[in-house]
């Protein structure tokens, strides 16, 4: 199967996707599946491409930066140049995570704090409330 082609439900039922984002994927040139008539036949590279497309989404790469990438692979280097700027846009990346998390962790501690606070004067206030 994986020198076959596939058709646009075989892509959107083997890689989760909606027939919509493989369209968007082909308008955006991440993909170039083989047209036959209205039909769209994926070949095993557009399975490869989609995959790396899907995994560069997760970790928060742009869609331009993932294009940019796939379209170092036919440079004709051994895809050294590729590795080379998908280490560097990884490593940035991570970087940029490890921010976003420790931002996170700030806001739940703050937002945990606040709530004590809150529920705290809450009782207070209901507790004064009662007794009066």
């Amino acid at each position: 199967m994986e020198d076959e082609r596939m058709t646009i439900r075989e892509m959107c039922d083997a890689f989760e996707v909606t027939p919509r984002t493989l369209r968007f994927y082909e308008s955006k040139e991440l993909l170039f599946p083989i047209r036959e008539g209205q039909k769209r036949l994926f070949t095993r590279r557009d399975r490869a491409r989609l995959k790396l497309i899907l995994r560069g989404k997760r970790f928060g790469f742009n869609l331009e930066d993932i294009r940019q990438l796939l379209d170092l692979y036919s440079i004709g280097d051994g895809q050294v140049t590729q590795l080379t700027e998908t280490l560097k846009l990884a490593q940035k990346r991570l970087v940029e995570m490890q921010q976003q998390r420790d931002d996170l962790s700030r806001a739940i501690t703050e937002l945990g704090e606040q709530i004590e606070l809150g529920e705290q004067t809450l009782s207070e206030k209901t507790g004064k409330a009662s007794a009066a």
